[in-house]
């Protein structure tokens, strides 16, 4: 292995474990530890949902910020820092009591993540691309999926021998030895305007139109995801003949969102990017109301395998798409997207925790999130009419 190849995949693997460090253990290692929390915590449902939407608070605030800054140096130190941050907050739900407390925390942890998704997301993007290894953002984004699975079989083994408070300081533990790579290997950044090959980059940014359709589709797609990502434990365990399984219906999810990037970059290629997201819609809302129509575990598992599949594929793709349009600077676009795709996980979370407080299930929660993704496949077909147009008025 040559040395190019030797730091194409040192960039990759700390992308992928600053991903398993911001998003399974600072983002959804919650999931898991929510059944645990209100059983030994006395965590309410209702204060269940008020944290993650604390957490997407947070998450919203970080991309806010993040779309102001356009300096990639400082974008290197923000993510930097954000390791550290989202370290410290995890550690710290353990040693906290009280919703107030968890509720802070957890939205600092929110802000880490942005900057983690965000700013990481974008320094990758930007070496890969001026060194051409763009086609490689798939195995970047494979860290979502595999986050989740290393927190799913983490809770699902502690939960034998730990209490809640253990298992988030054991989390705060293994995201120190993630961070430590994730930060020596990832390279500071590249100012100059030159790609590797000595290809110019230069921004595209899409039409006004083509822009406000894809933050609603992208809006709509954070809607459909929160439920099912923040309550999905929740939800199995409270099937009399599931109760237990929830942890391995989310490592599911984990599992099918690892390669998800890859297998939808590949899709992609072959069909456009705004068709495999219509697609990848539509199979979404239908894993998200599988477990309504069966009372099995192999209808929560399918259910799983589909949401897991696709929600980690349409970020992919709609980062990536964001990638093309700012090649120099990816995290400007990728930032406003985020903001639509945060501000519909505020609100969710609080209101279907609230519901379920009220009459005892999320029923109506995953309804509501499906429906809202046929929606957001509504949108991205709109959104292929108007590339269609905007493509015939440039020839």
């Amino acid at each position: 292995m040559n040395d190019e190849d030797r730091q194409r995949l040192q960039v990759l693997c700390a992308g992928i474990l600053g991903l398993i460090l911001f998003l399974g253990v600072a983002r959804f290692a919650y999931t898991p530890l929510l059944p645990l929390m209100r059983e030994q915590a006395g965590l309410g449902a209702a204060a269940g949902g008020w944290l993650a939407a604390a957490n997407y608070a947070g998450y919203l605030s970080g991309a806010l910020l993040a779309s102001k800054i356009s300096d990639l140096k400082l974008k290197d130190r923000l993510y930097r820092a954000s390791m550290v941050v989202a370290v410290a907050a995890t550690a710290l739900m353990g040693l906290a009591s009280g919703e107030a407390m968890w509720a802070l925390l957890r939205f600092v942890a929110g802000l880490s993540t942005a900057g983690g998704m965000l700013l990481g997301s974008g320094l990758i993007m930007n070496w890969l691309m001026r060194h051409r290894h763009r086609s490689e953002l798939g195995i970047h984004f494979s860290g979502i999926g595999l986050g989740i699975v290393i927190c799913s079989l983490a809770v699902a083994l502690m939960s034998h021998w730990f209490d809640w408070r253990a298992q988030w300081y054991l989390f705060g533990v293994l995201g120190a030895l993630l961070a430590i790579p994730a930060w020596r290997w990832l390279p500071r950044p590249d100012t100059t305007p030159l790609a590797g090959s000595g290809a110019h980059m230069e921004d595209r940014p899409p039409g006004r139109l083509f822009l406000a359709l894809m933050m609603g589709a992208y809006f709509c797609a954070g809607a459909g995801f929160v439920v099912s990502a923040t309550f999905i434990v929740a939800i199995v365990n409270g099937m009399p003949q599931l109760g237990g399984k929830g942890a391995w219906v989310f490592l599911a999810v984990g599992l099918a969102a690892a390669p998800a990037c890859i297998v939808w970059d590949l899709i992609a290629r072959r069909t456009g990017q705004l068709n495999a997201l219509i697609l990848a819609s539509g199979l979404q809302a239908l894993g998200i109301l599988l477990p309504l129509l069966g009372d099995g575990l192999g209808t929560a598992m399918a259910g799983a395998v589909l949401f897991g599949g696709t929600f980690a594929g349409i970020v992919s793709m709609v980062m990536s798409m964001a990638g093309r349009f700012y090649p120099t600077r990816p995290a400007k676009m990728m930032s406003k997207l985020t903001v639509a795709y945060g501000v519909a996980q505020i609100g969710a979370p609080a209101i279907i925790g609230w519901l379920a407080g009220q009459n005892g299930s999320y029923a109506f929660g995953l309804y509501l999130a499906s429906a809202v993704m046929l929606v957001g496949m509504f949108l991205f077909g709109l959104l292929r009419l108007v590339e269609r147009r905007e493509g015939a008025r440039a020839a």
